[in-house]
């Protein structure tokens, strides 16, 4: 791995990852207490839509900082549980780990950035006009991708169905995720849920967090130096 993670460091309280979980469920909670014409409106208003001035207005509506701020607001709206868990549940097992190696304001601009990148570079790539965006799901595709980076020889337990049983195995991280990451991009084009998915959200996010952490190699080992030396 390109940090060398020590096995003993001072103990840090882990906030961000808790606080970004709490404000998913508080953001999803609040938009679903809304009537249905409501819920629609609060949609278009803050999620990222294809196809609004910010991409077909020429240059001048990129100055607009509003169109900017649709891009970190969709990623607090999900369109249903199912979604929302998905990206709890990821955020949670990858987030929490990631936190702890590259410290809380490093990984909050993980997740914001790449979110917000992932969004953008859906928009560009959706060629339907008026396709909302929405979720999370670029955030914590970077959260992934950061993982990978700082983990690359961690082992991760999955349930694989042996016939009639269910037998937990450990994985190498690294085959688990870049089979995700493989999929993410055959789905971006071929995939169930076509069209209904951002699926070129979650490859960007995932991009993006890879290059995130390599870039942040260098702070990241003078962190953990740091707490290594208490």
């Amino acid at each position: 791995m390109f940090v060398s993670v020590p096995t003993r460091t001072r103990p840090t309280l882990r906030w961000a990852t808790p606080l970004l979980a709490a404000l998913l469920w508080a953001a999803f909670l609040w938009a679903q207490s809304r009537s249905d014409d409501s819920l629609r409106a609060l949609m278009l208003d803050w999620g990222a839509l294809a196809g609004d001035p910010f991409l077909t207005s020429g240059w001048q509506a990129w100055a607009d900082p509003w169109r900017w701020l649709r891009l970190f607001t969709a990623l607090f709206l999900h369109a249903d549980w199912a979604h929302l868990l998905g990206n709890l549940v990821f955020l949670l097992i990858f987030g929490l780990p990631a936190e702890r190696v590259m410290g809380p304001w490093r990984f909050l601009a993980l997740f914001f950035l790449g979110g917000a990148l992932a969004n953008l570079f859906a928009l560009l790539v959706i060629g339907a006009p008026d396709r909302l965006i929405i979720g999370a799901s670029g955030a914590v595709s970077a959260v992934i991708g950061a993982y990978l980076a700082l983990f690359p020889q961690a082992r991760l337990g999955v349930v694989v169905p042996l016939g009639l049983f269910l037998e937990f195995v450990r994985a190498p991280a690294s085959l688990l995720i870049g089979v995700w990451a493989a999929l993410q991009i055959v789905f971006a084009y071929v995939g169930p849920a076509f069209g209904a998915v951002a699926w070129a959200a979650h490859a960007a996010g995932f991009l993006f967090g890879i290059l995130f952490a390599i870039a942040s190699r260098g702070a990241i080992a003078r962190r953990l130096r740091r707490l290594k030396g208490y």
